[in-house]
């Protein structure tokens, strides 16, 4: 079987997906696609509809009166229709390093669950995020950063495109579309945020939430050396 992994991508950041990708490549042995998701690919497919302006330079989500932090803050929630029928696929954001085989991760898919991530209390203090971005506060922050998504599961098939271009970015981002039941729990280790995951835990990846170690100010992040490796390809 081929695992199916979306990772977002912005264009800002393309050393991000570039590493991201690379790790998941050097670390894994079975066979898998990387596909790079973000809105401007969707809406050149007539899927993401979902209004936009630009404000200081800042791009706002007019359904949701908030800033859009990176150019697939929502755009994976596309992958439930994209992936439909796929079985379990993987999201994760581009700032990730990964140091485990991510057919360990699918391992973890339990076909009781719809959707499966890292049950994160995370309530950062900061309300600046990488590069200039706010850092925006809601409930379940980065649940949706890593999701295994059980796509053949109704409750995930009846996650439409226009629910995805109607809902906000809040109600998407903590999964109010779900019950809680069906929200399975991954370990800490597959989505460890630098900076705030306890220390005394060895990451199977790596989530630099805050910013990636090229960004000014994240360079001495922890497992920047090894995020800078994959960097230098």
């Amino acid at each position: 079987m081929i695992n199916r992994i979306f990772v977002g991508f912005d264009r800002r950041e393309p050393d991000a997906w570039n590493v991201c990708a690379r790790s998941i490549m050097a670390q894994s042995a079975g066979p898998f696609t990387l596909e790079p998701i973000n809105s401007i690919l969707l809406r050149r497919a007539g899927i993401y509809t979902r209004p936009e302006s630009v404000r200081n330079s800042i791009v706002f989500d007019e359904i949701s009166a908030a800033a859009v932090a990176t150019e697939f803050s929502i755009a994976r929630f596309m992958v439930p229709h994209i992936g439909n029928g796929s079985g379990w696929v993987l999201f994760v954001d581009s700032d990730f390093l990964f140091r485990a085989d991510i057919a360990e991760l699918f391992a973890l898919a339990d076909d009781r669950f719809a959707v499966m991530c890292v049950k994160h209390d995370h309530a950062p203090a900061e309300t600046v995020k990488m590069d200039g971005q706010p850092q925006t506060q809601y409930a379940r922050k980065n649940w949706s950063s890593l999701m295994l998504i059980n796509t053949n599961h109704e409750a995930v098939q009846s996650l439409t495109p226009a629910m995805v271009n109607s809902l906000t970015g809040a109600a998407l981002h903590r999964l109010a579309w779900l019950p809680d039941a069906l929200i399975g729990e991954l370990p800490i280790a597959w989505n460890w945020l630098t900076g705030y995951s306890d220390a005394a835990i060895d990451p199977k990846a790596v989530h630099f939430t805050n910013g990636i170690p090229s960004m000014p100010g994240y360079e001495n992040s922890p497992f920047a050396d090894e995020w800078f490796s994959y960097a230098r390809g």
